[in-house]
């Protein structure tokens, strides 16, 4: 079965090759701004489903997953800090907070047609964190490609009190146990 991963993210590659499936990732190509008054969770459905179904134009016997994350603090959305600035002014603003990950992954096929998106969704309460932890955080692991300023699968993980997630493979990005059950419907062979 043709499977194809709608993601240049190396996150999510890493995480799929888990599943030892062979698959190919292709770069989907979406833009990813929110619409206006777009919640968090709509926002990583709508973009796992834009970006597979992109991938799946091109592709329409494929079965394509897409998967997005999306970071909400105080209901607003946290976007990928990109720069050392803004990923230290996302921790600070996190410090002693709960920020709610939304990572949507949607598997869709044109021929016969399929499509279907899920949403997970992990609590993420972070320590009262002082300036020069931040500091040294972003100096050691510099996630600036990464919702929320962090890698929960490195160091990031030091910054945290709790997380309360029923798949801790969504905050790195793909949440495998439900990955794992959408292909599984699909009638891909999983352990």
């Amino acid at each position: 079965m043709n499977l194809l991963l709608a993601s240049t993210s190396r996150y999510r590659k890493k995480l799929l090759e888990r599943l030892c499936l062979p698959f190919a990732c292709r770069d989907p190509g979406v833009d990813e701004h929110p619409l206006h008054g777009e919640s968090p969770q709509d926002l990583a459905a709508r973009l796992a489903m834009a970006k597979a179904r992109a991938v799946g134009a091109t592709a329409p016997d494929a079965w394509v997953l897409g998967s997005d994350q999306v970071a909400a603090l105080d209901g607003q959305c946290m976007g990928k800090p990109g720069v050392h600035a803004a990923a230290a002014a996302q921790l600070q603003a996190s410090s002693g907070k709960t920020v709610e990950f939304f990572t949507a992954v949607a598997l869709v096929r044109g021929e016969p047609a399929h499509a279907r998106c899920e949403v997970h969704s992990t609590r993420v309460t972070f320590r009262t964190l002082e300036d020069a932890e931040i500091e040294r955080y972003l100096a050691a692991e510099t996630p600036y490609d990464c919702a929320g300023s962090f890698k929960c699968e490195g160091l990031g993980i030091a910054l945290f009190e709790r997380i309360e997630s029923d798949d801790p493979t969504a905050l790195e990005g793909l949440p495998l146990i439900t990955t794992c059950r959408l292909l599984r419907a699909a009638g891909f062979t999983l352990p």
